[in-house]
């Protein structure tokens, strides 16, 4: 895993931009391969079949603690780049609260709130499936930055299958971006709102994400929210 060599500083500058930001591969295909083939594992606490709940099509499973190293190691890598950001941004909207150094502590934080149940994810896409736009809220606690890591290979292992962000402005119709990702790469974007900056000084905007139908083939992303759930 590669997350260290990530330029952060130009990686914060586009997130304070445009509200996410999209890396170069930082994992290798053996290990993409190896996260996608644990989807059939005893590693998740709860299967999810979207279309039951209105979400879309297709299907996700949410690790258990412990979770794989792998996934806890992205996680806790993940919030010690992103919590300066995330503290920024709290303090251009006017959050009362900071996000404290380590992971351990913001998980502590959350189970203090009755969130103690882990969120991150494998998804699986088959031909036809999509996800609808949505956020990853679980409850009055959540870090406000989280990550999508693409597994699978684009138009070899599947077609189609976008990731796509819209973001709700003030008086303003919404703005949809289009997240081109290869193998490996992962997107980091906001999970509610970002602040920027406007003629009058900062704003919020509302973001959502989800997939673009899947045309062909199969598409596995594993996804690393930052906040467990209650």
């Amino acid at each position: 895993m590669n997350l260290d060599t990530l330029d952060w500083t130009a990686l914060g500058a586009e997130l304070d931009a445009k509200g996410f930001a999209a890396t170069a591969p930082v994992l290798s295909d053996a290990t993409c391969r190896m996260l996608a083939a644990s989807y059939d594992d005893a590693l998740f606490r709860a299967t999810i079949a979207m279309a039951r709940h209105g979400f879309g099509r297709g299907e996700y499973r949410y690790f258990a603690y412990p979770l794989p190293a792998l996934v806890a190691e992205i996680r806790e890598t993940l919030y010690a780049r992103l919590a300066p950001i995330a503290n920024a941004w709290h303090e251009k909207l006017g959050k009362p609260g900071r996000f404290p150094a380590t992971h351990a502590a913001f998980l502590a934080a959350c189970a203090g709130a009755g969130q103690k149940r882990p969120t991150p994810l494998l998804l699986r896409y088959c031909t036809g499936d999509y996800n609808c736009m949505h956020q990853d809220l679980y409850g009055s606690v959540h870090f406000p930055i989280q990550a999508a890591f693409l597994l699978s290979k684009p138009e070899a292992d599947f077609s189609g299958g976008e990731f796509v962000l819209v973001e709700q402005r003030p008086r303003r119709q919404s703005r949809a971006h289009v997240v081109p990702l290869a193998q490996g790469a992962c997107v980091l974007f906001a999970v509610d709102e970002r602040p920027a900056m406007g003629t009058r000084g900062v704003y919020r905007v509302k973001m959502r994400h989800g997939v673009a139908e899947i045309r062909s083939g199969q598409r596995h992303t594993l996804g690393a929210i930052l906040h467990d759930a209650a």
